[in-house]
């Protein structure tokens, strides 16, 4: 079963006050520690950007964005247009502001999967972004986008989304694991 990875690297990050794909945790940029995190369980990953952020990333590296006309609709816009770039039998989704997510805990997730989506939820906050996705689901992101709903969970329970309790996937400090890195001060002193 092919499966491939998407970053999700095109907000606006209004709150961080600079792209967080490039915000730096220990010397690495966020969009490369989320790559790193997903890789080695993915044939390939994409990183979906806006428009004015593609040149900053490496050749090397597959970036799109927002396939038109639902360019700049948020991360349902970025999973639909990852899932078309990049054809699989699934993905696993993870946002580039998550700087301290591991490999190990993806691959948990990833074991918890059975079929439709898996998603994270942690002390009663939900993570839809942190998630594995079976292609069969692409027809209603489409659908959804087409009708102006934009909420990802929507989409998600539509499927019969299976949550798992982020303590369950990590030894570690898993609140640190799924911290949003929303604003730079978040990262001081972790």
């Amino acid at each position: 079963m092919k499966t491939a990875g998407i970053v999700l690297a095109g907000g606006l990050s209004r709150r961080f006050g600079s792209p967080k794909a490039f915000a730096e945790w220990g010397g690495r940029p966020f969009f490369e520690l989320s790559l790193e995190a997903l890789s080695p369980f993915c044939e390939e990953c994409i990183v979906v950007t806006r428009p004015e952020l593609v040149g900053r990333f490496s050749e090397s590296l597959l970036v799109t964005t927002d396939m038109e006309p639902f360019a700049g609709q948020g991360p349902i816009a970025g999973i639909l247009s990852g899932m078309e770039r990049l054809p699989a039998e699934r993905y696993l989704v993870l946002p580039c502001d998550m700087p301290f997510m591991t490999a190990d805990v993806i691959e948990r997730l990833l074991e918890c999967h059975g079929s439709g989506v898996t998603a994270v939820v942690l002390d009663g906050k939900y993570h839809p972004l942190v998630s594995v996705w079976d292609a069969a689901v692409l027809p209603d992101l489409r659908e959804a986008l087409e009708n102006g709903k934009r909420r990802v969970m929507d989409v998600q329970e539509k499927h019969g989304v299976r949550w798992i309790e982020g303590e369950l996937l990590t030894e570690e400090d898993a609140s640190r694991i799924f911290m949003n890195a929303n604003t730079p001060d978040v990262l001081e002193g972790s």
